[in-house]
Parts: C-alpha cells; structure tokens; sequence
C-alpha cells in the first residue's frame, strides 16, 4: 500500500509540476516572441530579403538613378556612374548605367512635348577639385532658350545625398531665370571620399578645421562653376555649413535659407537652467520619429495640447532671447543624461554608418529600421528606392560623417553654436577668411576711409585683399536676406531659429545705428522663420509642395530685389 500511495504521490506530484512547466515553456515562448516581434517591428525588413540586398550590392548611381526617376516629365535622368574614386559598378540593368563612356553622363532635355514646364536641360556629373581625390557629386536643372541670371545650390544633410531632393527639383525649376545646382557634400553621398584627418590639437581649431573641410570644397566649385553670387539652401547639417560658408566667403550669397538647420541653439548641459530639453532638440529622433506619425499630428481630429508642439510654444521658450536658449517649465527638474554608450561611440567618432557596414547581412535591415519610419508617408514604390538609395550611400567607405562628432555634441547641439555667430551672417568685411568666424567693428578712426558697407563682391578669395591687412580699406557687405525654415512637427528646435532671427535683428540695428540715409536704402539684411505644415525634419520632403512655393516665392523676391538694385545704380 505504500508503495501504491508514493506511486500516487508521484503521479500527483508530476501532475502538479507538468502545468508549471508547461506554463514556464509557454511564458518562456511568449517573451522570446514577444521580442522578436519588436524586432521585427524596430527593422522590418526580414532577414531573407535584407541578405539578398547585400549581397545584390546594389551601387549608388544605380540607386540615386532609380530615385530621380521619380522626378515628374523626367523619364530616364541622366546619371554618371562614377562614385567618388570608386570603378563603375559592373551590374547591369535597364538604364545601361555602366556602359557610359568615361562616367560621364549626356544631358537630357525634355521638350514641351513631355514636359508642360520644358523645355529643361537636366544633367549628372562629377566637379574634379584640387588634391587628391576631391570631387563634388552635381546634380543641375536650367531652362533652355533662357537666360541664367540666378543659381540655387543645395546641400543636404548628414550622411544623406542629393537624390532626396527628389520632389523639389522639377517645381523650383519652372522659376524663369534660374539654374539648379544639388550637390553630395564632401565626403558624402557620391561626392569622393577622401580620408577625414583632424591636424589641429586645440578645441577650438578643430571645429574649424572640421568646418572648413566642407565650405572650402564649396567655394572651390563655385569658383570653377564661375558663379559670382547664388542663393544658398541647406537642410540640417547642410544648414550648417551654409552659414558656416556664408561667415567664411563673404559676399557671394544673395539669399541664404535655412531648412530646420542643426547646431543653432545653445548645448544644453554647458548653461543647463536656460537650454532646450533633449527631447526638443535631440538626434536620436531622426532615428525614431514615425513621419506618418508626425505628419498626421497636425489633424484636428486627433487629441494635441501645445505643450507637445514645438511651433506653438517656441517664441515663449524663446522668451524674447537672443542666446538661442530656453527655460524649462521646471528649471529644477534633472535632466536625463544620454546613454553612456551613446556619448562613448559619439566621442569616440564611431558613426551610425559605421555600424552599418560592419554589420554585413545585417546592414540592409538596421537600415530600414530608419527608412520604415522615415519615409513611412511616401508610395511604398518611392519609399523602397529611398531605402535602397541610403543603404548604398551608408555602406560607402567612412569620409565626411567622421566630422560630425567634431561639430556636433551628443544629443547633436553644435560644439560652437550657430546662434553665437549666425549674426554675422552678410555683416562680414569682404575678402578671404581664415574660419567661419564673425568679424570685429574697425574703430571708427581706422574706417574713415572706406565704405561702411558694401554689396559688391569678388570673382575669386584669391584676388581679394585679405582681411587681415590694416592697409587695405575693409568694405562690408550690406547684408543678406536669412530664411529660417521648420517643420510644424520637428524635431529641430524651432526656439533657436526664433533667437537666430531676434540676433540677426538686432545686429542689423546695431550697424544701421549711425547709418546715413543712404546706406539704410542700400541694407539688404532680414530675417524670418517659416513653418511648413504636416511637415518634420525633412521639411522638403514631408511639406514638398508648400514648401516649393515658399522657395518660388523667396527665388521671386531675389530677383525683384537684385532688379531695384540695378535700378537704383547699386548693382550686386
């Protein structure tokens, strides 16, 4: 009998446990795809298709190719297939991309009979610089049996190309008068990726090192484009270099504009009581932020307060200051520190596209992790091409994102803000600089001589007096229209680009204080903050047609000004 009995307190016992078990196993099931299931849904691409992409290899051309196709009455856009100093891809395909002779691409020109806004000439190419393996990756559209009076350049973001521009470059081209240039900055995109070495040893000259790699490049294209004076756009970091080339070679820019440009307002852990939150300004939101999302949070229908708005609390956080910073409502609450690892592979220069490539197979599906929710708005056939056309450019070799750690801090606020120069902006005295700083006053017994202010600009830095010699009269320009553009959605703090406009302001007032009558009617200096609704960060691509008629409209104002310029004697 006992025997029987510890047999049953046996089956009893097992009968207790298997539930238990089974439970654990089922929880245990539960949690691991529970994780996958996030995974899945951080990097949707499977795993199947994201080896087959790598392993496709697909090249930059064939990408940016691919995505310019896109652009409305322009079938087949011309397409070089030279990507920095990188051989053309042996991969064929429709386009015959690598049966180009020499790389380089024949214009194409559409007629009126395709295109209702032609006829236009659209063309591809590689602009040799000095030096070993420097090169700018063009990109251009003019109107044909016109006249070029006006340029527009411009310049992306980090780590981005030329090919998301996509939806502007048809629309800013019927503007009658003008030519398009889009250009991959140094180091990024398909523009040559020379090494990315930092000499100097002082803070301070590092960033302007890190800053000149890029502006240099910029004016030394100019000067072989022969183009005196052009209009300047730049989006995020492009935003930055623009005022950094604005501030270093003065007198070649018309109008310069600013979409939701990185690095305006002050780092908030360096005055901690008076800076942005991280969440308001802070990069890891370009990696995260769902577009449709954001894009959708400007319906009525759906529950907002504008505590969560940027756009509608920025000119109080602003709070009437011209320092770029902003009080917390709780200006004792901690703020969250950046994750240590974060700040450890920022300082240490280890990028995201470094990931990338290390990553091998996996690359093509850590990648999507940001195209699905960057372009998450878009046709899923446009939004397959952006996701193919950044995979390409991500995986290319390590160049220009290495500035970036030298620029910007963690939590992406400039290392020397914007909004403690950015004043300085058409106020500089004409001729070559050493960096992108703001020039000093002469006093006013060493000025007597020369003209307060001037418009008039150089054909080359090289035959420009320097600034620096006390022997030469010093002529300043007159000032220049800033355009300072954002998103009703993002993640760029807006309250900087308020302050931008208050110093810019206010330093017009400054130099216009003993101005003559005259020299006021000549002041050419202002500066406004736009909103592009339902748009993010990419303004230019989430907001694209409202934001390619705020482009006409101030392409438009350019040439009524630069016309009443000529009428009134005081030619550019």
């Amino acid at each position: 009998m006992a025997t029987s009995a510890s047999g049953g307190d046996d089956v009893r016992s097992r009968s207790q446990q298997s539930p238990l078990a089974s439970q654990r196993a089922k929880e245990q099931g539960e949690s691991e795809a529970a994780q996958a299931g996030r995974f899945a849904r951080m990097f949707p691409l499977g795993a199947k298709e994201g080896f087959n992409q790598w392993w496709a290899g697909l090249s930059p051309a064939m990408t940016e190719h691919t995505v310019l196709s896109f652009i409305p009455h322009l079938q087949r856009p011309p397409t070089h297939t030279q990507t920095g100093s990188a051989p053309v891809s042996p991969t064929h395909s429709t386009t015959d991309l690598a049966d180009q002779s020499g790389h380089a691409a024949a214009p194409v020109t559409t007629t009126t009979v395709t295109d209702p806004y032609g006829p236009r000439r659209w063309n591809s190419q590689m602009v040799e610089l000095t030096g070993k393996n420097r090169a700018l990756n063009e990109f251009s559209v003019e109107r044909v049996g016109e006249e070029v009076e006006q340029n527009l350049v411009m310049l992306h973001g980090y780590g981005a190309g030329l090919g998301f521009f996509y939806k502007n470059f048809e629309g800013l081209s019927r503007a009658p008068g003008w030519k398009l240039y889009a250009l991959d900055m140094l180091g990024m995109g398909r523009s040559s990726r020379p090494p990315f070495r930092i000499q100097a040893k002082d803070r301070e000259e590092k960033i302007r090192e890190a800053e000149n790699w890029f502006v240099d490049a910029l004016e030394e294209w100019r000067v072989k484009k022969k183009i005196d004076r052009f209009t300047l756009l730049g989006h995020s970091l492009g935003g930055y270099m623009a005022v950094a080339y604005a501030l270093k070679y003065p007198g070649h820019l018309n109008k310069l504009i600013l979409a939701s440009p990185v690095g305006i307002p002050e780092d908030p852990y360096a005055v901690s009581a008076e800076m942005p939150e991280p969440e308001d300004s802070t990069l890891a939101n370009e990696f995260t932020q769902d577009q449709g999302t954001a894009m959708n949070a400007s319906n009525p229908d759906l529950p907002r307060t504008g505590d969560n708005n940027n756009f509608l609390n920025a000119r109080s956080k602003a709070g009437g200051s011209s320092s770029g910073t902003s009080t917390p409502t709780n200006s004792n609450a901690p703020r969250p520190p950046l994750p240590k690892w974060l700040t450890y592979l920022w300082d240490a220069n280890i990028s995201p596209f470094s990931l990338v490539r290390w990553s091998g197979p996996l690359g093509p599906r850590l990648v999507s992790g940001w195209t699905s929710r960057r372009f998450s708005h878009l046709p899923s056939e446009e939004a397959q091409a952006l996701h193919n056309y950044s995979y390409s450019l991500f995986r290319q070799r390590g160049s220009g994102e290495y500035a970036l750690a030298y620029i910007l801090a963690p939590g992406a606020f400039a290392r020397s803000p914007l909004i403690r120069r950015i004043q300085g902006v058409g106020r500089q005295y004409i001729g070559p600089h050493s960096s992108p700083t703001v020039d000093a006053d002469i006093p006013k017994e060493s000025s007597s001589k020369c003209s307060k202010t001037s418009s008039k600009s150089s054909s080359t830095p090289s035959t420009t007096p320097s600034v620096a010699d006390p022997s030469v009269p010093r002529v300043r320009e007159n000032g220049i229209p800033v355009v300072l553009m954002y998103g009703e959605n993002d993640w760029m703090d807006i309250a900087g680009g308020f302050a931008a406009e208050e110093k810019i302001k206010q330093e017009k007032a400054r130099i216009l204080a003993d101005a003559s009558e005259e020299e006021r009617m000549r002041d050419n200096g202002s500066a406004k903050v736009v909103v592009i609704y339902e748009a993010g960060h990419h303004v230019y691509l989430d907001g694209a047609e409202q934001f390619n008629q705020v482009m006409l409209d101030e392409m438009r104002d350019v040439v009524e000004t630069e016309r009443k310029m000529k009428r009134d004697g005081d030619s550019p």
